[in-house]
């Protein structure tokens, strides 16, 4: 899966809101945190519930179900009932302003 998913532009996900999407299969959530842009698995490591539907503040996400936290740039499992982490995946943005996705997990 080295192929890159265009997610959107800079200006269509503004600064604190993210957006889920399919990347080949794989569930993905894309996050803006102050004009930095960050990717993660979007699936709680707790349930299996999507992470998507929770509220982002600053570098965390909250599981919109049981209240399990995640670190954006990490993947980190922050509090419980999550204690794994959720995968990282790598962005690029591009001169014209396009933000890029992909899951190098297969690489």
């Amino acid at each position: 899966m080295s192929d890159w998913t265009r997610v959107c532009t800079r200006e269509e996900l503004p600064p604190g809101q993210h957006r889920a999407l399919d990347v080949d299969g794989a569930q993905l959530l894309v996050a803006n945190v102050d004009g930095e842009f960050h990717a993660i698995e979007d699936v709680c490591t707790h349930d299996g519930g999507d992470l998507a539907g929770g509220v982002q503040c600053g570098y965390e996400i909250e599981c919109p179900r049981h209240g399990a936290r995640f670190d954006l740039r990490t993947g980190r499992a922050l509090c419980a009932p999550a204690y794994e982490p959720v995968a990282v995946f790598p962005i690029r943005i591009d001169a014209d302003g396009v933000v890029w996705v992909r899951d190098d997990r297969w690489d």
